[in-house]
């Protein structure tokens, strides 16, 4: 991220109201992430700071700064005096990135089980029951934010910020895919054992159990992007 984004509200002209720890960048980030994954900014939007900064109430500052990370993540791309675009949506390179999902995952599953502590085991397991709950009410919304609660932790736990970083350039193309086709193709109550078994295994940690709960999940993930092509 460029600049310091800890802004006052003087020079964003927006309060603050977020955690201190938060910056104004990162929950422009995340809110906007959210918009782009959920399809409310569909493929091909074109995206202006000012409007965006407006509907969000952060300064243009860190508003600029989000886009910059989300076109890193691939989710947008900004386009040399056309503007900023929201990226299209491709099962064939979902596919790709899978073949590479799969194999960074697993490593980061069985590290986290791991070197988990305490506390982030037991945030683990109560991800795993928040997650069974969304599947029950069916609330797709709070499934894909605890997904994304998820594979924060997940990242956290592993401590291996190379790993890191090549999974967040994944996890946001993942669950905007997921999003625009699980009504047709996706089972929820499913994605959402699988999900929850991986947080169980790591919460619990087990290595062995935690990597091939990883695997499973990949599977199926794999399985329901090549529905979407027969779809």
């Amino acid at each position: 991220m460029q600049g310091d984004s800890r802004l006052t509200s003087e020079e964003t002209g927006q309060e603050d109201e977020g955690a201190p720890s938060v910056t104004l960048t990162e929950r422009a980030y995340r809110q906007l992430e959210e918009l782009i994954v959920t399809l409310a900014l569909p493929p091909g939007t074109v995206l202006s700071e000012q409007l965006l900064s407006q509907r969000l109430k952060i300064g243009r500052t860190p508003v600029r700064e989000a886009l910059q990370q989300l076109a890193r993540d691939g989710l947008v791309v900004i386009l040399p005096r056309r503007g900023v675009l929201v990226s299209d949506i491709n099962v064939r390179t979902q596919l790709r990135l899978l073949e590479l999902r799969r194999e960074i995952e697993r490593l980061m599953a069985r590290n986290a089980a791991e070197r988990a502590t305490r506390a982030e085991a037991q945030a683990f397991l109560q991800l795993a029951t928040d997650m069974r709950k969304a599947a029950d009410a069916a609330d797709d919304i709070a499934f894909m934010r605890l997904d994304r609660e998820l594979n924060l932790l997940i990242s956290e736990a592993a401590r291996n910020e190379f790993a890191t970083r090549s999974m967040g350039l994944m996890h946001g193309l993942s669950r905007r895919f997921w999003y625009q086709h699980y009504r047709e193709t996706a089972d929820l109550p499913l994605a959402a054992t699988l999900h929850a078994g991986l947080a169980d295994a790591i919460g619990h940690r087990d290595g062995a159990a935690a990597a091939q709960a990883s695997d499973a999940l990949i599977s199926y993930i794999e399985s329901f992007a090549r529905k979407t092509i027969d779809s």
